[in-house]
């Protein structure tokens, strides 16, 4: 378990610094949003008003007032998330690429430790699932603190607060990354785990039979989207399910494919992939 924990500790320190690059992107990226889309969103505002001799409540009636959405839906809030998420789709990659390729060709030494591959295999997974958490609790930490900073800039008789709940429902990305439930965060983080071990194994498979690997790796990916897609496309097909047989057909298929992947990538791992 220590090696394990030793693994994970040294997976993650090996991409700290781009991870706090992207925390550190996001951080100066939203702020100055925030504070640039405020003032221009109210100097816009004075100047309808000032052209069309409109009092404050004449503008809302007309215009509507300013709320938080006009900043969460700009491209300096929203392009550090996508800028985090597309590095950690890339890291997937990276994180096992870059052992071959890399100086040294790593992965010898890291195989040749005297712990499980099974444990190598689940450490890099750990490593990544545990830095999209931390994304996560970074936007959950901050973005209370824009919401109050773009709140006093804006005047009160313009101003439409939102709460924090809200924000996260209405804006479609942050309802994506910030499910409002429990059971909406088991199921949008359980799907990445099971894209990312899906990817995972198909990795494996190239590094284990190099120019067929790659097609044998498209070829699961692909048969894997559509065993998990099976349901909606049989509905599609006018085999109509109950919403909860459907959820129960995909939960299921889900875990199958996440328990497989991480079986066949780790035996992949341990007995085609040599040193």
């Amino acid at each position: 378990m220590m090696r394990y924990i030793k693994l994970v500790n040294f997976e993650i320190n090996r991409f700290s610094k781009i991870y706090l690059s992207l925390l550190l992107i996001t951080l100066v990226s939203q702020f100055a949003g925030v504070i640039i889309v405020t003032k221009s969103l109210l100097k816009d505002a004075r100047d309808i008003m000032k052209e069309e001799r409109l009092s404050e409540a004449a503008y809302i009636t007309n215009y509507g007032s300013l709320d938080f959405n006009h900043i969460a839906n700009t491209l300096l809030f929203v392009g550090p998330i996508a800028l985090s998420a597309v590095a950690l789709i890339f890291y997937i990659f990276l994180i096992w690429y870059r052992d071959w390729f890399g100086k040294n060709t790593f992965i010898y030494r890291l195989l040749m430790l005297p712990t499980s591959r099974l444990s190598i295999y689940l450490s890099k997974a750990t490593a990544i699932f545990l830095m999209v958490l931390g994304l996560i609790a970074f936007q959950i930490i901050i973005l209370p603190m824009q919401n109050a900073l773009f709140n006093s800039n804006v005047p009160q008789a313009l101003l439409s607060e939102m709460s924090i709940s809200t924000i996260t429902i209405v804006n479609p990305i942050l309802s994506l990354i910030i499910p409002s439930t429990f059971t909406q965060f088991l199921i949008s983080y359980g799907i990445g785990l099971m894209i990312m071990s899906i990817l995972f194994t198909a990795i494996m498979f190239e590094r284990s039979f190099r120019i067929k690997g790659i097609i044998m790796g498209l070829l699961y990916c692909g048969i894997a989207a559509v065993l998990f897609l099976a349901p909606v496309l049989m509905e599609i097909g006018n085999f109509y399910f109950y919403p909860t047989e459907l959820f129960g057909l995909m939960l299921a298929i889900g875990i199958i494919l996440t328990g497989l992947s991480v079986w066949l990538g780790a035996w992949l791992l341990k007995n085609r992939v040599t040193v």
